[in-house]
Formats: structure tokens, sequence, C-alpha cells
């Protein structure tokens, strides 16, 4: 998830009064529609959904979560997967967060470590906002208006730190190209555009009017870091903690240890609805897929933190059995789960070579690789339904032909000066049963039509940040097709494509969300649809984008999203929020 340009203060008013979550290369986000009014202490199925399950202010035990590999970073500065938005309210506290809660409400951004919400002025250019008095780090230190001032500095270089957004980056003004801390020590780069004029304010200038900048205030990359104990890349290994937990422990190989904040003071935290109900919170990395599943439904395991859902197998079992199935929740999300056709690599630069492949693919293989109808719905565009003013169409007829079409494969393949087929390689992460399962399935339904597929597995820590997001590496590797997902940072359309078919934030270092689509066309769109003050024309403009992108093949949309998540009965005060979208770590506890 990354963002480019707005241009007016009205242009995205509406735009942001909605969910943000993270996720590039994400693993959850948007709005899930939960309910949040229907608590019960009755295991159910989508007890989690509906309101919370097992209400509780019982403190006390050790949360266990576990994932497949690591995650992209669990430095604020640094990280774009959901999951890691989730957690990361726990250890450290940004100047506005979303708040805990269920349904609705958690959607709702509040102050944390700003006082109150953010002041505009000069055309909502500057943006203000106090630091509360006595919150502290983990060592006693008061954190001061300087500390998030270095906190936001630091993460505008993508080369040290290359997976956060690049909001600041975009917005901030005269912001120098290349920018990094590490070169500018007294941050002489960004005096115009970050002023600290007291110890407890803070001033962000804009190059562009942006009504929603409270939004951009509650990305993890605005919690403070002491600029003496910044230690670059390596920062990720022990975060300063100014939330309730700090680190204990955290091997990049094995896994981390949260252990409670002695210096953290409830009584400067009254808005973020954080519970803070367990005394211990364990991830471990490199878990096999099976055996997580097999251990939530066991009990000796809490949370798959990836929020994504149990495995396929999984899945049937526990729809099968009415215990089991009273145990889980199935979460819809603003997610797509599709395959980008990498413009640099050819024959994918022929819209034909491409169309070619929307044509052959077997779209009910892609769902199965999900789960199936649990997993997902068909996807015939970009945009999910619960983005706000999406539209659906389906311009190559993916739901009549749900296991594609091989005659308009071929023709297209003519078209293109191919007409005996092509080769090429299909990147995905490999800790991701489901990905491999989508690669698996395009390798086997375009093989009909002579378009042979060599799947290629990457770690997805560095993912984007060294293989199917560095363009220099996809091309010379030859990743023709790459496997991804993406939910959005908040359910509109600039929130949900910004990122994904941009042109202009693709960025040489690696680190890129757009993983190959190059459309001057829609980058224009985009620029019109930033500068639109009417919400439905606006809308319109989004849609058009979405349209042009499947009018040149340059996605092969999978699914739109749905999880299905376990709880076990271990878990208390479980619920799914409109800004998450899995279980909510800064709220669950246990019983």
């Amino acid at each position: 998830m990354r963002w480019n340009r707005i241009t007016t203060a009205t242009a995205v008013s509406a735009a942001v009064a909605l969910s943000l979550v993270a996720c590039g290369g994400s693993d959850s986000g948007g709005s899930g529609g939960s309910g949040g009014g229907g608590n019960t202490t009755q295991a159910e199925f989508d007890a989690a959904v509906k309101g919370i399950y097992s209400p509780s202010d019982k403190k006390g035990g050790t949360l266990r979560m576990a994932i497949t590999e690591k995650w992209d970073s669990t430095d604020p500065g640094d990280t774009y997967y959901g999951l890691s938005w989730n957690l990361v309210r726990n250890y450290v506290r940004p100047l506005m967060v979303f708040k805990s809660a269920p349904g609705k409400e958690g959607a709702e951004v509040v102050p944390d470590l700003a006082e109150a919400a953010g002041v505009p002025s000069n055309d909502a250019k500057t943006w203000t906002y106090k630091i509360r008095k006595g919150v502290k780090f983990e060592d006693g230190t008061e954190v001061k208006a300087k500390d998030v001032k270095y906190a936001v500095a630091r993460s505008l270089d993508k080369t040290t730190l290359p997976n956060g957004p690049t909001y600041f980056n975009d917005f901030l003004l005269d912001v120098p190209k290349g920018y990094s801390v590490y070169k500018d020590p007294t941050l002489a780069g960004v005096a115009k555009a970050i002023q600290t004029p007291d110890d407890y304010t803070i001033v962000f200038n804009l190059n562009k009017s942006f009504s929603g900048f409270d939004y951009f205030a509650q990305l993890p990359a605005t919690a403070p870091v002491p600029q003496q104990k910044d230690t670059g890349a390596k920062y990720q290994l022990h975060p300063i903690a100014t939330g309730p937990y700090k680190f204990e422990s955290h091997d990049p190989n094995k896994g981390l240890s949260l252990i409670r904040n002695d210096q953290y003071d409830p009584a400067t935290d009254p808005n973020s609805g954080r519970k803070a109900l367990p005394d211990k919170i364990t991830v471990a990395y490199n878990v096999n897929g099976a055996d997580i599943d097999n251990r939530l439904q066991a009990g000796d395991l809490d949370v798959d933190i990836a929020g994504t859902g149990v495995l396929a197998e999984t899945q049937a079992k526990i729809l099968a059995n009415p215990q089991l199935k009273a145990k889980a929740d199935n979460v819809p999300a603003p997610r797509l789960n599709f395959t980008v056709f990498n413009s640099e690599v050819k024959p994918l630069d022929n819209v034909d070579c491409r169309k070619a492949i929307l044509h052959a693919a077997d779209h009910e293989g892609y769902q199965r690789a999900y789960g199936g109808p649990i997993g997902g719905d068909i996807a015939t565009n970009l945009m999910p339904p619960l983005v706000t003013g999406a539209e659906k169409f389906d311009t190559y007829g993916f739901e009549q032909n749900k296991n594609g079409n091989v005659d308009e494969a071929k023709k297209a393949l003519t078209a293109c000066g191919m007409p005996q087929g092509f080769s090429t390689n299909i990147a995905y992460r490999a800790d991701r049963p489901k990905e491999k399962a989508v690669a698996e399935s395009l390798q086997q339904s375009l093989k009909r039509v002579g378009i042979n597929l060599t799947p290629k597995g990457f770690p997805t820590g560095d993912y984007t940040k060294l293989y199917a997001g560095k363009p220099d590496y996809a091309k010379a590797n030859n990743l023709g097709l790459i496997v991804y997902s993406w939910g959005a940072d908040w359910p509109d359309g600039f929130g949900f494509l910004s990122q994904i078919v941009d042109s202009r934030v693709i960025r040489a270092t690696g680190g890129n969300t757009n993983l190959g689509i190059r459309i001057p066309e829609v980058d224009q769109l985009i620029d019109q649809a930033l500068k639109e003050t009417d919400k439905a024309k606006r809308e319109k403009i989004w849609v058009d984008v979405d349209k042009l992108v499947m009018e040149q093949a340059a996605v092969l949309p999978g699914i739109w999203a749905k999880g299905l998540l376990y709880r076990p009965d271990t878990l208390a005060n479980v619920y799914v929020s409109d800004s998450q979208n899995m279980y909510d770590y800064a709220g669950i506890g246990l019983k």
C-alpha cells in the first residue's frame, strides 16, 4: 500500500471517512462489514463478526501466535502488512490510531499519542498536533515532538526502510529526492516539511491540500523513535516501546516475545480502546501452515497472526463439523487476490498476449486455491464490492466461462504473434500454500493453449523488496506473472487502486506494490480523480480507472477475498473491526 497525489482539500473529505488498513503485499484490509452488536459467550459461527465473542476484561496469560514466515518488518517505519499494522498498536503509539472496538466503531480514527485530531490551516496544507504530556518510552524518557519528527523523517528513506508507505514522501513539502536521516542527522532536509515549535507541538506542511491527514497520522511511522537509539535496518529487532508492551526478545528466524511495558500509563491512553489483556504475547515464525491449523484446533496455539484464514483442507473439515464451525468466522474484506502481468517481461508487453492469459485462465481453479466460495467470490475486475463506489463489470466473461475460454485465448495468441504460445515464470510467496495453488492452477489451465508457466516461490519477508517488487530482478528473472494480494488502505477508489496501478509509485530500489502496471492513461485518470471535488463524479473516475486497467489486460483478478478464521476455546474478547478485518490484536484476551 502506498499513495500518490491529492490536490484539493475537499477532493477526499468523503473518501477518507472510511477505514484504513495495511496491506501491501498486505494480508488483510478494509471494511469487513462486521456488526458490532451481537455480543455472546456462546460459540457460534460468525460470532466475532457480529459482535464480541466472550467479552472480557480479564488480564493474564500468554497469547500464543504463529505465522508461516516472518512478515516485512516489525519496525513501525518500515512495515506494510495488515497483520503488522494490527499488532504494532500493542508496542508503539502513533499520533492517531484506529479504535480497538468491534464493527463500525473500530473504523473510527481517534487520538493516541496526540491529544486531539489534527488542526488544519493554510487550506489544509498545514496540520498541527499537540503531543500528550507524560507518555514515556520504555526506558522512562518522556516522548517529545522531536521524536515524532525523527520517526516520520526516517521513514522517508526508502533504501534503508523500503517497505512502508510513501504517503509522507509524496505529500510532505520539499522533501529532497532520496532523502535519508542517516545522511542528514540534523534533519535540515525536512526543515520545511516538519516543524516542532515546542516540545509538545508538531506541524506538518504539505505540498498539496489534503483534508484527510488524520489517516496519515495513524500510520505506524508516526510512532516516536528516539534518534540516539535508531539502528536503521536493525531497529526492527527492538523497536523502542511506547505502548503497553515492549520487546522481550526477537530472533528474526524464530519469532518474538512481547512483555508488559512498565512505563506505559493507561491514564495517557483514554481513546484508543487498547485493553492489553495478556501478560505476554509470543509470535513464532516459520511454522508450517497445516501445523498452525492443527494446533489452533488442539488449543495449544491461540491465533494465526496472518489473519487470512485456514488452509483449504482445514476449511472443509471445519465446515463439515458443526462443533468446529461454531468456532469459526468468515470475514469479508475489500481485498483482491490477483495476478499481475509484468509489462517489462516479453511478450507481456503486448496486450493481446496478456488477453490470452485472461481468456485461458481457470477462474474456478483460482477460487479453489483459496478454498472455494468460502474463501471469496470470483473477481471480474479489480475493485471489490466493499469499496465505496465500486462497480462490478465483466469485460472478458469470467462468470460465463468460469473455467476459461480456450478458443478466445488462441485468437488472442494469434493476434499477439505467438500462435503456438510462449513461456514465462510465475512468482508467488513460498510460504503461502494458497498462492502456490494459484500458480499451479494457472500453470495447468494456460498449458492448454501453449502458455507454459514455471512457478517460482520467494520468501514473504522480501517478496516486494528484493524479488517480485524489485523491477530489475523481476525483469532479469523473467517474472512475467506475479501472484499478489491487496487490501484497501481505506476502502474508496483512491485507497484501493492508487498503489497498485499508478506507474509513478514504482521505484527502482524495490519494495513496490505496483508490480508492473505502466499505463500512462491510468496515471492521467488518477490525477483527474484527485482533482474532482464531486463525490459521485470522483467515484465514476475510479471505476473508469478499473475499466481501463482491465481493457489493457494488465492484471488477472482472482477473487474478492474472505477468510475463514478459527478461534480456539482459549480466547476471550474476540472481535473483528471494520479497520482490521481480522481479529483485533489490541483487544483480544484469554479465558
